[in-house]
């Protein structure tokens, strides 16, 4: 039972589904590490820097919802 398909089936796998999950998880605890630690730290370079990177989380993050969600857009 072999299929070809002409182009790859706009599919998620439950292995991909885990992954996604994943990233998610992984994006998501730096973030909420970050926006703490915001608060607590005196240095305005330091926290020019977390809020920098919590913004890279926050990104990384909806992309994984977008994909999940069909909207799927290269960028």
């Amino acid at each position: 039972m072999n299929q070809t398909y002409q182009a790859v089936p706009n599919i998620i796998t439950g292995k991909d589904l885990d992954y996604l999950k994943d990233m998610f998880e992984w994006n998501y605890g730096a973030y909420k590490n970050c926006m703490n630690c915001i608060n607590e730290v005196q240095s305005t370079e330091i926290k020019q820097l977390l809020q920098k990177a919590s913004s890279l989380f926050q990104n990384n993050m909806q992309q994984v919802l977008n994909i999940l969600g069909g909207h799927n857009e290269q960028q």
